[in-house]
């Protein structure tokens, strides 16, 4: 956390937008001129507020995720949120592959431990703070390693007595994420949903108070941060965040940017009209910024494989903090919380093994970004270096959701479509505004004037998803 302040503080020293700072401030003898003093503070409070924004993103973020939910009923401290995805629920490169349960618990109003019960199975889950920080890791990635086990969260600053028996992390937010996925055993989205009805959540003196589910499967949901990331309110929203919130340590100089935006805990936030003109150019600045290391990054880490265009989502292996040798990949940090939410190592890694691999397909095998009103076809090698399964899911350029269409489909997955190889043993899948004229089963429609990108996932990847013995090829227009 450190890290980022000091990396982040280094960025708000430069200049914005191409303005030569240096250059713009003229001096009266030996004092600069009051014209040129406003200018001068104003690019500073500008600059202070785009390091804000790509600070605490995943923070406003995190609070839409768990303002969806409740949107649909859920409430904190009582409910587990359990859906089977589809395109009709919005929220930041989410997938059908698997079912999904999720609960948000607020410690500021039960300050006591949260116990987790996981059974034994093919569960992968994680908690996380509200800064998307990583807390645990729970079930096949977790300590548990699947075999079930009870996981006890922590309050901030708990100092109670911690019993046996249980996998203890400590949260450092009053407000936490906990989320579960459920592999579908041979495509068994049904049993997948029963294991999760399996999990028991309570608070550790109220064994038998448990927390009841509420089915949203069928049910549309917004738990992205679109309505607020390019206006007012997202400072809003993170004023109320920063009143619910402890103040970190760590995060002491970033609060002072907040501050000297007019953001304080404890205070009213009540800005002028002019302070709101450049909150909101700040806010559809720093978005934009974000938007171009998740879809225009130039660096050749960024690439999986140098012949393809397939891109890592994540450009720092094994660490949901963005740490390199040298300091915080602010580039890496921002591509990811702009196109996703949550963090965990199991989703960094690039090792085989229980985890899973992500990668980003946003341009085709021309270089050209993938467009809704053309028609594509993508190779794939087979086998894929799948322990568990595959798929391919589209994405909205835009809302960074699945897409959506009359077809109601936006992912190609090897556990719930029956894919038929070509005769040299490959597959090829299908992707534009009209059905091919074979293999419709293997086609997701995409709307014209809307651009999208796909994520390759891999589940339980292989040795081979790594030594380049295998590569999926690029998108290639199609007639």
């Amino acid at each position: 956390m450190k890290k980022i302040l000091v990396s982040l503080l280094v960025l708000s020293l430069w200049p914005s937008l191409g303005f030569d700072f240096k250059a713009q401030v003229l001096f009266n003898g030996s004092f600069p001129t009051r014209e040129r003093s406003t200018a001068a503070q104003d690019e500073q409070l500008f600059r202070q507020a785009l390091t804000a924004y790509h600070y605490f993103y995943p923070t406003v973020s995190m609070e839409a995720v768990m303002s969806g939910a409740r949107a649909l009923g859920a409430v904190d401290n009582e409910s587990i949120f359990v859906l089977s995805g589809s395109p009709r629920q919005v929220a930041f490169t989410a997938n059908s592959d698997t079912p999904y349960s999720t609960s948000v618990v607020n410690f500021a109003t039960v300050n006591e431990p949260l116990v987790i019960e996981l059974p034994p199975g093919q569960l992968i889950g994680l908690v996380n703070d509200h800064n998307q920080g990583w807390i645990a890791d729970m079930g096949l990635p977790g300590p548990d390693k699947g075999q079930g086990g009870k996981h006890l969260i922590l309050p901030p600053g708990y100092s109670g007595a911690i019993p046996n028996g249980y996998y203890v992390s400590r949260a450092t937010t009053n407000k936490i994420l906990w989320v579960l996925r459920s592999m579908p055993e041979k495509g068994d989205v049904s049993g997948a949903i029963q294991a999760l009805l399996t999990v028991k959540a309570h608070f550790l003196s109220t064994p038998d108070r448990l927390f009841n589910f509420i089915d949203g499967t069928q049910r549309d949901l917004d738990a992205s941060a679109l309505r607020w990331e390019d206006n007012l309110q997202f400072w809003e929203i993170l004023h109320k965040i920063i009143n619910d919130e402890p103040i970190l340590e760590e995060q002491k100089v970033m609060f002072g940017f907040l501050q000297a935006l007019g953001i304080e805990k404890g205070q009213l936030f009540t800005p002028d009209d002019r302070s709101k003109d450049m909150l909101t150019k700040a806010a559809r600045t720093a978005r934009d910024e974000m938007l171009v290391a998740a879809y225009s990054s130039t660096r050749p880490d960024r690439l999986a494989w140098g012949e393809r265009r397939w891109e890592w989502v994540s450009l720092t292996p094994d660490s949901p903090f963005f740490d390199t040798q040298s300091g915080i990949d602010l580039e890496a940090r921002d591509r990811w919380f702009i196109q996703a939410i949550l963090t965990s190592p199991a989703m960094f890694r690039r090792t085989p093994g229980t985890g899973s691999l992500y990668w980003l397909g946003v341009r085709d095998a021309d270089g050209e970004f993938l467009d809704g009103g053309k028609a594509y076809k993508l190779n794939i090698p087979m086998p894929v270096p799948a322990g568990l399964f595959w798929s391919v899911t589209v994405y909205d350029s835009h809302t960074r959701s699945q897409v959506q269409t009359d077809q109601n489909k936006a992912a190609l997955s090897s556990h719930l479509q029956e894919l038929k190889p070509n005769a040299d043993g490959s597959l090829t899948l299908y992707f534009g505004p009209e059905a091919p004229k074979e293999n419709q089963g293997q086609w997701i429609k995409t709307n014209p004037g809307k651009p999208w990108f796909a994520y390759f996932r891999i589940y339980g990847p292989q040795a081979k998803a790594f030594n380049s013995e295998w590569k999926p090829g690029d998108f290639e227009l199609a007639q």
